[in-house]
């Protein structure tokens, strides 16, 4: 079968040096999903710049057109350009803090190279949110996302009934808000489940504002949700980017 070139946008989440010039870079297209490919010479400096190795940082977004044969593990990019140029977030320590977050939660969750142009899109809509956010949102904006990507992989918590009450908890193993505490410890309660609540309404990134939260809470609320995310992916494991995040954040 052979390669065809095919126009599509990617989201780059992880970029390994190859030889002495090239690289592997790992994508999510909006056509085919997780992908990856090889990149010759980019790490090459020239009298008119650098290599455009900075292109192939996590979370970049990317106008990219790519040979591609789904019968190969590795495929290769013929052009590759910026689709959206950051302003802040590859710069800003605490929205790239965030931006990794997101790229690892997402790379975790990723198990085959599935197309999902809506997944792509929620994503990318994301990050340029992000970019644009000012500090409450960027704060809040971890939190949002681990939640409202669960809908894409099949896992996502039922809302919560209108007149929940305060002593209600959220159950993360059937990932349903109740008022009977399970017999299992895979809660939250009191105020975190509120909260909880309130940020499944949120439908766009900028209502985040609006979520007043400390330290203390956002930490409680993303240890949770990575307990979630380890009870419903098989094989999720810890999240290495959490312990910055939670720092990066105070």
């Amino acid at each position: 079968m052979p390669d065809k070139l095919h126009k599509t946008k990617g989201i780059v989440l992880r970029t390994v040096k190859y030889g002495e010039t090239s690289v592997i870079v790992t994508i999510f297209t909006e056509l085919f999903g997780l992908q990856s490919y090889l990149v010759n010479g980019v790490r090459v400096s020239t009298k008119k710049g650098s290599g455009k190795a900075s292109l192939f940082q996590p979370a970049a977004l990317l106008d990219l057109v790519a040979y591609h044969n789904e019968l190969k593990n590795l495929n290769r990019l013929r052009e590759f350009r910026w689709s959206f140029l950051y302003r802040n977030v590859l710069t800003d320590v605490r929205k790239n803090a965030v931006a990794l977050f997101m790229i690892e939660l997402l790379t975790r969750c990723l198990k085959q190279p599935e197309p999902n142009a809506d997944l792509f899109y929620f994503i990318e809509d994301c990050f340029i949110h992000l970019d644009e956010s000012d500090e409450s949102v960027t704060a809040n904006f971890p939190l949002f996302f681990a939640l409202h990507l669960t809908g894409f992989f099949g896992i996502p918590p039922a809302p919560s009934r209108p007149g929940l009450l305060r002593e209600a908890v959220f159950d993360l193993q059937e990932g349903v808000f109740s008022e009977q505490r399970p017999a299992h410890p895979h809660v939250i309660e009191g105020h975190a489940a509120q909260v909880t609540a309130e940020l499944l309404q949120v439908r766009r990134p900028e209502e985040l504002k609006q979520i007043r939260l400390n330290q203390e809470l956002r930490r409680e609320l993303l240890a949770a949700y990575q307990d979630y995310y380890s009870l419903h992916i098989q094989d999720f494991g810890v999240l290495k980017t959490l312990p910055v995040l939670r720092e990066i954040l105070n």
